[in-house]
């Protein structure tokens, strides 16, 4: 596609991507910078622009406290940072061909959609449309006060940053077409924060009929899952937004709407703010900005949605990895005891690997059933201690996943299903082997630069089963096709989840007697 392509603002001029085939358009607005009066509003429509904009640079990245995800990009920082991606090999607007559109993940206060880890060539090669996008972070994207609900009309405040990916999901049903993609097979994917951002999407009015199929990839919990509650699927109550918004507004001398619009966007940095507030069960805390049940965007909690069917009934595909949430290989557990004591950072889980560690953290999150948990993952020493949490911790992931599921599924009507990644990659620039929170991101994409020996020859083979997967359900909802095993749907007496990466075919969730226990602990929780 190398002639401009028509949008609602106007033509753009894409260039040429690392396949000659795909053409990446990099950096279109898609909505009105949120600054001066904008900033903490729903995003406005991109302004139009004259003549053809050369879409070649990705745009700048929200503001964001420095990380790693930010090394070697040379990307500027700024509150206009409301732009998107697109790469697509169409070569006409007639081709209509399936479309993922990706959200990056990041705690809600980290990331953007210029990632080169979600370049979309591979996947575009494969007969996707990918579309990757920036939305408002920290303070920028979630910040509620009774001002700022008040002012909104409709009594809310603190979903900015899903509101902006409400308004990606519109852009891409109008202009979608022009660039060969088709706006009636929508798929919204993400990981970490892009997967509870996905499910959030999942659970919003405003984004009903936007998108026919959801991908979550790390993680979907069960409502009386207490890790719900820290990861990337926490939430926070309306009530309790705006009390937290109103401290943060009060450290910066001011309390208005007006006043906090008139500070420069550095002195609205949340830096590592942690909800102490939220008991977990456990020493994980949620980031202090993260999305809001604020009866407008977010009407209701997950138990409620599911209960009573109110969820956006769409194909989904949801999973977790081997070695995240705390859980680690062994080969690491002595370089983590010879750590210091490590700052905790939002959303971080522990990483027991001690028996005193593992038994106080057992009497901490079950109580009275701590003993029953103790003789079902035994342990008597720090090595035996540190194996022992860790299968705990991905029984608990596969458990709270499979029941998420059969949640879900009461009222939808179109199927689920569910993964556990296995994979132990070499990635480049790591001397450990580790299926970890995110690691399946480069297979799904296909991202394995053929210079880099750090990738293998199995490598690459299952990073093409996963990306063709991913492709199949993209296009149809079901990720099977030639040349890849089969993946059943959940049923509700499966018990089952797909492996994937380590292996292909379904596996047992969980030991009979282990999955009885945590069926029983979950009961005891209280539904979010």
């Amino acid at each position: 596609m190398r002639h401009p392509v028509a949008t609602e603002s106007g033509p753009v001029e894409g260039i040429q991507s690392r396949d000659r085939s795909v053409t990446v358009f990099r950096g279109i607005p898609y909505a009105a910078p949120p600054i001066g009066d904008l900033r903490w509003r729903p995003p406005r429509p991109a302004e139009p622009w004259e003549g053809v904009r050369r879409a070649h640079a990705f745009g700048p990245v929200c503001p964001q406290p420095p990380s790693g995800e930010l090394a070697g990009l040379d990307l500027p920082m700024s509150e206009d940072c409301l732009t998107l991606n697109v790469w697509t090999g169409a070569e006409s607007p007639e081709e209509r061909r399936p479309v993922l559109v990706w959200v990056h993940g990041g705690g809600f206060r980290l990331g953007t959609g210029a990632d080169p880890r979600h370049d979309g060539v591979n996947l575009a090669r494969k007969g996707l449309v990918v579309v990757t996008f920036n939305y408002r972070l920290g303070a920028f994207g979630f910040l509620a006060t009774a001002e700022l609900s008040e002012e909104s009309g409709h009594g809310a405040s603190g979903n900015y940053g899903l509101l902006d990916c409400i308004a990606v999901l519109r852009w891409v049903r109008s202009n979608i077409a022009a660039f060969g993609g088709d706006p009636d097979r929508v798929t919204i994917a993400g990981q970490s924060a892009g997967a509870g951002t996905v499910n959030f999407l999942a659970m919003s009015p405003p984004a009903r009929g936007l998108f026919q199929r959801a991908i979550a990839q790390s993680h979907a919990r069960y409502s009386r899952d207490p890790e719900l509650r820290y990861l990337s699927t926490s939430y926070r109550l309306l009530h309790d937004a705006e009390q937290a918004g109103a401290a943060f507004a009060k450290e910066r001398g001011t309390g208005t709407p007006a006043k906090l619009r008139e500070l420069p966007w550095q002195k609205l940095m949340g830096g590592g703010a942690v909800d102490t507030a939220v008991h977990t069960g456990s020493s994980g805390k949620p980031p202090l900005f993260r999305p809001v049940v604020d009866g407008w965007v977010l009407p209701a909690g997950y138990d409620e949605t599911y209960g009573r069917g109110l969820q956006n009934d769409v194909h989904y595909l949801a999973g977790n990895n081997l070695d995240e949430s705390g859980a680690v290989p062994d080969d690491m557990f002595a370089a983590y005891r010879s750590e210091s004591k490590r700052s905790r950072r939002p959303g971080m889980p522990a990483v027991h690997v001690t028996l005193d560690a593992f038994v106080a953290a057992a009497h901490e999150k079950f109580g009275p059933l701590a003993e029953e948990f103790l003789a079902l993952y035994p342990a008597a020493t720090d090595q035996e201690a540190a194996r022992a949490s860790s299968a705990a911790i991905r029984d608990n992931a596969r458990i709270s996943t499979w029941l998420w599921a059969a949640d879900w599924s009461r009222h939808a009507t179109r199927p689920v299903r569910t993964y556990f990644w296995t994979h132990r990659s070499a990635a480049p620039g790591r001397d450990y082997r580790r299926a970890s929170h995110g690691s399946e991101i480069d297979f799904v994409f296909g991202n394995l630069a053929p210079e880099d020996p750090g990738w293998t020859a199995e490598d690459r083979e299952i990073a093409d089963t996963m990306s063709t997967y991913w492709a199949n359900f993209v296009a149809s909802g079901d990720p099977n096709g030639p040349g890849v095993p089969h993946w059943p749907a959940c049923t509700p007496d499966s018990e089952a989840v797909m492996e994937v990466g380590g292996g292909f075919g379904p596996i047992p969730i969980a030991e009979p007697s282990r999955l009885a226990f945590w069926k029983r602990f979950f009961q005891t929780r209280d539904a979010w």
